[in-house]
C-alpha cells in the first residue's frame, strides 16, 4: 500500500504490507516517517495489530478462505487479515468493518474491491469466532519447522508454536535487591532472579525506571552475565554489546565492562541506558573480528539468526528464509575464535546466541573444542539458582527453548555454553 498511514490500522496494515511483502522486519520500519507522524499511543497500537495479525496469520488466513474464492491483491488481502483477527479475538466488528472498507476505499489499485472487504468482514464476524476457537497454534514456515523439528522432534515444535502464541510478558532485570522490587512493581520474581510483569504496561511510568533502578530484558537473555559471574576489578569485554542489557548487568558488579559494537547507533541505546542507571562501561564502536585487547573475561553475544525470539518477534519467520544463515554460523565461529584470542591466561568466556537452531548454539561448541586443543566448557559453571537440570547439554552448556516454564509464561531461546583454557 503506497499511501502514507495515517492511523493505528492503516498503519498497521503498512507495516503488514513492508514485512509481508517487501520481507523487512518489523524494527526496521517503526522509525519510518509515516509512522512517526502518529501520536505515540496510536504507533504503539498500530504495532500492536500488525504483531497480532502475524502471530495469528494460520488461523485468519483459514477464516478468510471460506469466504474467497482466490486470494485478493496483497494489500487487500493484508486488511481482510487485519480485520478477520481483530474480529475474532473480541474487537468490535462494526468499527473494524467499517474502517477496514475505509482503508481500501483510499487504496488507488484496490480501491475497486472495498465491496469485497465489507462482505467477507462481515461473513466473518458471523461465524469467525467460533471457527477461530477451534483452530491449531499457527505453525513456523516450513523453512524453519523442518530444521528445528529434526533437531528437537515432534511435540516440542507444536509446545514451541503454542508458547509463539501466548506471546511474550515484560521480563526487567534489576540493579540491586530484585525481590524488593519485584513486591514494589507487583511483578513475579522468576526462579533466576529476573521480575516478570504483564504485557501492556507503560514501561517509562514504572516505579524506578527515572532513577535507573532496573532495566527491561528477558529471563534468558540475563543468564549469560550470571554465568560469566564477572568480579570487581576484572577486565571484561561484552564483544557485541548492544542493546546494552548484559553490559548493565556486569557494569553493576563493579567489573570494569567494554562495550563494543560494530553499530554507533545503537550503541547510544547503550549509552543512554549507563547514564538512566548511573552505571559506567567503556563503550567503544568498532569490529569484534579486529578489536584487540586483553581480558579477564568476554561475554559474546554472537549475530545470529535470532529464532529464539519470535514469540516476541513474529515478523522473523516472514521477514527471513533462512537464507544468510550459513553466513552468520560462519560469522560467529570467527568471532568465537578471535574471542579467545583477547583472553587472559586463565581467563573465561560466555558463548551465547538467542536461536533456536543447534548450529549456531550446541554445534559450535563442539567444533570450537575441536579446533582448539586445550578448550573446555565449565559444566559447573551452570549450577545457578533456577536452572533446571534438562536444560544443560552434552556438551556441557544450556539449551533454552520458548515451551520452557510454560506455567510461568515461558521464555526466549537461547544456547550458551562457559568455556576456559586448561
Amino acid at each position: 500500500m503506497s499511501h502514507p498511514p495515517h492511523s493505528a490500522r492503516s498503519s498497521a496494515v503498512f507495516l503488514l504490507n513492508q514485512v509481508l511483502g517487501e520481507q523487512r522486519l518489523m524494527a526496521e520500519l517503526l522509525s519510518a516517517p509515516a509512522l512517526q507522524k502518529l501520536p505515540a499511543p496510536e504507533r504503539a497500537r498500530a504495532q500492536r495489530l500488525a504483531t497480532q495479525t502475524l502471530r495469528q496469520l494460520e488461523r485468519a488466513d483459514r477464516v478468510l478462505a471460506h469466504h474467497l474464492r482466490k486470494p485478493p491483491p496483497l494489500a487487500v488481502m493484508n486488511v481482510l487479515r487485519l480485520g478477520a483477527t481483530e474480529i475474532c479475538t473480541g474487537g468490535d466488528a462494526h468499527g473494524v468493518v467499517n474502517e477496514c472498507v475505509g482503508i481500501i476505499a483510499r487504496h488507488k489499485t484496490g480501491q475497486h474491491l472495498k465491496g469485497l472487504v465489507n462482505a467477507v468482514l462481515r461473513k466473518v464476524a458471523e461465524t469467525g469466532p467460533q471457527e477461530w476457537a477451534l483452530l491449531r497454534a499457527p505453525r513456523l514456515p516450513k523453512w524453519l519447522r523442518k530444521p528445528l523439528a529434526q533437531a528437537w522432534g515432534a511435540p516440542a515444535i507444536a509446545a514451541i508454536e503454542t508458547a509463539h502464541l501466548s506471546g511474550a510478558p515484560l521480563d526487567i532485570t534489576a540493579k540491586a535487591d530484585a525481590a524488593s522490587w519485584a513486591e514494589t512493581l507487583g511483578g513475579q520474581l522468576l526462579p533466576t532472579g529476573s521480575i516478570r510483569l504483564q504485557q501492556g504496561v507503560q514501561v517509562s511510568e514504572l516505579p524506578g525506571f527515572d532513577q535507573g533502578a532496573w532495566w527491561v530484558q528477558d529471563a534468558a537473555a540475563a543468564l549469560p552475565a550470571q554465568l560469566l559471574r564477572p568480579q570487581p576489578g576484572e577486565r571484561i569485554l561484552d564483544m557485541c554489546a548492544a542493546p546494552g542489557g548484559k553490559t548493565l548487568q556486569m557494569a553493576a558488579t563493579g567489573a570494569n565492562v567494554t562495550a563494543l559494537d560494530i553499530s554507533a547507533s545503537r550503541l547510544q541505546r547503550v549509552q543512554e541506558n549507563l547514564a538512566r542507571t548511573g552505571l559506567h562501561a567503556q563503550v567503544e564502536t568498532g569490529d569484534a573480528l579486529t578489536h584487540q585487547g586483553q581480558y579477564d573475561a568476554i561475554l559474546l553475544d554472537a549475530p545470529c539468526s535470532a529464532t529464539g525470539t519470535i514469540r516476541r518477534h513474529p515478523d522473523l519467520p516472514f521477514a527471513k528464509d533462512g537464507s544468510g544463515f550459513g553466513a552468520l554460523i560462519a560469522l560467529q565461529a570467527d568471532m568465537l575464535d578471535h574471542a579467545l584470542s583477547l583472553l587472559a591466561p586463565g581467563g573465561r568466556l560466555v558463548f551465547c546466541t538467542c536461536s533456536l537452531l543447534p548450529d549456531e548454539g550446541e554445534c559450535q561448541i563442539d567444533e570450537a573444542l575441536a579446533r582448539h586443543p586445550g578448550l573446555r566448557t565449565d559444566a559447573a559453571a551452570l549450577d545457578l539458582p533456577g536452572i533446571a537440570p534438562e536444560w544443560k547439554t552434552e556438551e556441557g552448556g544450556l539449551r533454552l527453548r520458548p515451551d520452557y516454564w510454560p506455567d510461568l509464561g515461558g521464555m526466549d531461546g537461547f544456547y550458551m555454553a562457559v568455556l576456559r583454557r586448561a
